[in-house]
């Protein structure tokens, strides 16, 4: 029989951040799913601009508080910083999206959508 002892009070800490993290990124997988919900009442609905407009705002948002939530994970819990390269270049990426959205290119704004989503959805994934 193996017993195993507690890891620690450094331990409880990173994970708390860890599970910070998981939810930060998916908060951020479902504001982009809710993007591409409201993109849709966009082109059917009065209101749909409005709903999009305001989603823009959560889902950079959301960009943000995945980086806090990346290197808060990394700094006081030991873990490691490759995440918040990940989270910054998402943040990035979502800045592009917006400029591309106010500027009604949507040639480019909605594969950029699109692959915002998959690269958010593999990020939660990974975790």
């Amino acid at each position: 029989m193996t017993t195993h002892a507690d890891a620690g009070p450094a331990t409880t800490t990173a994970q708390r951040h860890f599970s910070f993290l998981q939810i930060a990124i998916a908060l951020q997988t479902l504001t982009i799913f809710l993007q591409a919900i409201s993109a849709g009442l966009l082109l059917t609905s009065s209101y749909g601009e409005t709903l999009h407009s305001v989603g823009a705002r959560v889902m950079y948002a959301a960009s943000m508080l995945y980086v806090l939530a990346a290197i808060l994970a990394w700094k006081p819990g030991g873990g490691p910083a490759r995440p918040i390269w990940y989270a910054s270049g998402f943040l990035v990426l979502a800045s592009v999206q917006v400029v591309l959205g106010i500027a009604h290119v949507p040639s480019v704004h909605l594969p950029l959508g699109v692959l915002m989503f998959g690269l958010s959805l593999v990020a939660l994934v990974r975790r």
